[in-house]
């Protein structure tokens, strides 16, 4: 069963050698498990699967499970090509973690019947049960979330391709469907920057969400999903017009800056996780610092609404959380990429 909540989907950080970087990855997911998520999904893909190696994936989901210590469940990405994903769920089911998110196949497409059978056969791979990612050439329509409720290792569906009509009828189905799994049927909203869609994934039953802010702006992250789970609509409504709505546009302006924008925000945190890998390409110095000045406006939204007062919020422009003289925590102490 998938736990509910926010979902973090870690960053994989890299030297200036292009190596993985173990010591920023485990100040990484110690700052994220310190704002509480509900699970942890390394090397999907804000962690930039399809650029690791098979070594560097099994290195980077060994050092999660053992940095995270069962303090929370551990997802690990699987995904392109049929025999890729069969290996990476058996590496990741040999390096302890707790269960897989399905990510599209490469390339080809093909008819629903034989995405069914891509996700049986590298279900089987391993013992975990898996989460499948609805994005790309990953094609489910509400037939075939009908037939998943029949893959034992199936957990659920994470919707990505933001046709909400469409998943409204599958959730429907898959509720109604009378299965003895019907009710602890996942679904998970994974669009970019979920929470721009988050009231109205909730209207249609899809009630968590993952958070690539949670990546770099942990404050602001949890400060949205407290406010949308009590029904807090003032700062939610402020934090979307001050910070998501402009985030979304800026992420809008490159592609792939879905995860370079990301990589982006956690160096402004004082985390080091490097660059990012071709075929991505790392955030423009000016869109750095467009970056910089919607944290400083999400942060002085959230105080503003929440009534902490704009002073408690601001950043010193270089866009992490309030400096430990502010009163309070500092992120990791981690240096700082020249």
């Amino acid at each position: 069963m998938i736990p509910s909540g926010l979902m973090s989907f870690p960053l994989t950080p890299f030297t200036p050698a292009d190596e993985v970087n173990p010591s920023v990855f485990a100040d990484h997911i110690e700052d994220q498990l310190a704002h509480g998520p509900a699970a942890l999904f390394v090397a999907c893909g804000t962690g930039e699967y399809s650029s690791l190696s098979a070594p560097e994936y099994a290195e980077v989901v060994r050092h999660a499970v053992r940095v995270v210590a069962g303090r929370v469940p551990v997802y690990a990405g699987a995904g392109g090509g049929l025999g890729t994903a069969r290996a990476a769920v058996a590496a990741a089911s040999d390096a302890g973690a707790d269960g897989i998110l399905l990510l599209p196949p490469y390339l080809v497409g093909g008819t629903e019947d034989g995405y069914l059978a891509y996700v049986e056969s590298v279900a089987r791979a391993g013992r975990l049960p898996v989460l499948v990612y609805r994005r790309g050439l990953a094609r489910i329509g509400v037939a075939t979330a009908l037939r998943l409720l029949s893959v034992p290792q199936v957990a659920g569906i994470k919707e990505g391709n933001g046709d909400l009509d469409s998943m409204a009828r599958m959730v429907t189905a898959v509720r109604t469907s009378g299965h003895p799994r019907a009710e602890t049927f996942a679904f998970l909203n994974g669009l970019p920057t979920a929470e721009v869609s988050a009231t109205a994934c909730r209207a249609i039953g899809i009630r968590d969400y993952s958070s690539a802010v949670l990546c770099f702006a942990p404050d602001i992250a949890r400060a949205f999903h407290t406010a949308l789970t009590t029904g807090d609509t003032a700062t939610t409504g402020r934090l979307l017009t001050d910070f998501y709505l402009p985030l979304t546009a800026l992420r809008d302006q490159v592609p792939g800056y879905a995860v370079s924008l990301v990589k982006a925000g956690a160096r402004l945190r004082a985390l080091d996780v490097g660059h990012v890998r071709a075929p991505l390409v790392d955030a423009a110095p000016d869109h750095v610092d467009q970056l910089k000045d919607l944290l400083a406006r999400g942060r002085r939204a959230l105080a503003e609404a929440t009534g902490g007062g704009a002073e408690s919020a601001v950043t010193d422009g270089a866009g992490a959380e309030p400096t430990p003289e502010q009163g309070a925590p500092a992120a990791p102490a981690v240096a700082v990429a020249s």
